[in-house]
């Protein structure tokens, strides 16, 4: 059975717990993944931290597809918008406790549905004495 990925559970269940302990949260974004929108200029080795901290960006969503906030930089407001999957990590400035997340493998398209359900073999019970 195909399940939903868990990253974006974790993901908020790590940033409320970061800041329920009244520290900083920070996320590492694999910059170089697909519709990955942040500021290319800070990017470093392929991969750019934000600080998360409410008050610090606005309009913070984290839903179970994406991450997407209002950040200044230089002073310029900029529109970030992060694809789950391009998250790498989360922890606290202060302590670095946290999660890092494992790369999850690209999953290819479902088989198409077959009219009849697939043949199950007979069981094949044995006596054990």
């Amino acid at each position: 059975m195909r399940m939903t990925s868990n990253k974006p559970y974790l993901l908020r269940a790590l940033y409320e717990w970061i800041l329920d302990n009244q520290l900083t949260p920070y996320i590492v974004v694999n910059a170089e993944k697909k519709n990955v929108h942040v500021p290319k200029e800070h990017i470093k080795e392929g991969k750019i931290v934000f600080n998360i901290t409410p008050g610090i960006v606005e309009a913070l969503e984290i839903n179970n597809e994406v991450i997407f906030f209002d950040a200044r930089f230089s002073g310029k407001l900029r529109h970030i918008y992060v694809p789950i999957e391009a998250i790498l990590a989360i922890y606290a400035k202060e302590n670095g406790r946290g999660m890092i997340f494992e790369e999850e493998p690209e999953e290819s398209e479902p088989p198409p549905a077959t009219e009849q359900p697939p043949k199950r073999a007979k069981p094949n019970l044995k006596v054990v004495k």
